[in-house]
């Protein structure tokens, strides 16, 4: 998403979307080792519908993604995702829950340190994600020049957008087998 991003935005368009995730990620990893990990063991209907939730914005994104046109079209320029679409994606993403509920698995204690060591692994997120998700949206942006052909970057967003599809057809595959 944040390639797609880069390509048809630029980076400094793109920013809300990577600080977004770069902010995101943390608060919800702050919450879930606050206890929210806890309220979805107990009620686990809720984590199936943060699941059809995401499904749902997900292919939304990938309409968006597929529809998006590059900033010379006459048409009506699509907006990037903003700061708050991004973070609040990180509720729905849920390769970001695996990734969150692991890592507090494994790198905390039950001791009088757990808050401490959740801040740090939070703290640790944000300052990792920022340089390793913002090489894919200047990854993206750096594509700007070889995707010049308004018929090659229809293209692009359209493998983009199915690229997304497939990213979640697992997800699907495990709702609909359970």
């Amino acid at each position: 998403m944040l390639t797609t991003t880069g390509l048809n935005f630029g980076v400094r368009r793109g920013l809300p979307h990577l600080l977004g995730i770069c902010i995101g990620f943390p608060v919800m990893l702050a919450l879930i080792g606050l206890g929210f990990g806890t309220l979805f063991e107990l009620y686990p209907i809720i984590h199936d519908v943060i699941k059809v939730v995401g499904i749902v914005y997900l292919l939304y994104l990938a309409w968006k993604i597929a529809g998006t046109r590059s900033n010379s079209s006459p048409v009506e320029q699509a907006k990037p995702i903003n700061f708050w679409q991004a973070a609040a994606f990180q509720w729905v993403n849920v390769k970001a829950w695996i990734m969150g509920s692991s890592a507090l698995a494994a790198y905390t204690t039950l001791d009088d340190n757990f808050f401490i060591q959740v801040a740090i692994i939070c703290f640790t997120f944000m300052i990792i994600t920022f340089p390793c998700a913002g090489v894919w949206l200047v990854f993206g942006a750096g594509l700007q020049r070889f995707l010049r052909d308004p018929k090659h970057l229809k293209l692009f967003n359209i493998v983009m957008a199915l690229l997304l599809i497939a990213s979640i057809m697992p997800v699907i595959w495990e709702m609909l087998a359970s």
